[in-house]
């Protein structure tokens, strides 16, 4: 009788009947799952555009590069920030303040609005990270990168009761 079960003598397996079963179910499962896993990757079906179109700014126009616009939000230049300071590090990943400096300025940002941290700490250790901002349109563009930031990344934030962006002591830019 055990034996037509699909259980033998000290053994506790399931039926044959069973077993098939559950591989099915569980071939089914996974089928369905790598299904739905592929249609969430897929761009959904292009859809005609309602409404009226909205003009693009020259800091965001599709498929061009970002341009400074001086008229315009932080907000809306920061695109045209991080093109500089990407370009910055792709010329040199270890590059110090001075060079994030030197760059916005020749990209058109106001030198007398920026601030940038030490390169190095008072004991003449490399620092962490740098940050560098420029104040802009009543806001602050920042950036920060180094070692300890795991890359580099940006913020726009409002301009602080002292009147600067970055917290702390600064370098003077006086170059």
């Amino acid at each position: 009788m055990l034996e037509a079960r699909g259980l033998t003598k000290g053994s506790r397996s399931v039926s044959t009947p069973a077993r098939k079963l559950r591989r099915r179910v569980a071939a089914l499962t996974l089928s369905a799952a790598l299904g739905f896993g592929l249609v969430a990757c897929t761009s959904p079906a292009p859809t005609p555009e309602t409404g009226t179109p909205t003009a693009t700014t020259p800091a965001e126009s599709p498929g061009l590069p970002p341009v400074l616009a001086p008229e315009l939000s932080a907000s809306e230049n920061l695109p045209y920030f991080n093109l500089i300071a990407g370009q910055v590090l792709a010329a040199d990943p270890a590059a110090g303040g001075a060079a994030f400096i030197d760059a916005l300025t020749a990209a058109g940002f106001d030198k007398t609005q920026m601030e940038v941290t030490f390169d190095k700490t008072s004991v003449d250790l490399d620092a962490d990270s740098i940050q560098f901002s420029v104040r802009f349109n009543g806001e602050c563009l920042i950036g920060q990168t180094g070692p300890a930031s795991d890359g580099y990344h940006s913020t726009i934030a409002p301009i602080l009761g002292t009147g600067t962006c970055l917290v702390g002591a600064t370098r003077p830019i006086d170059w």
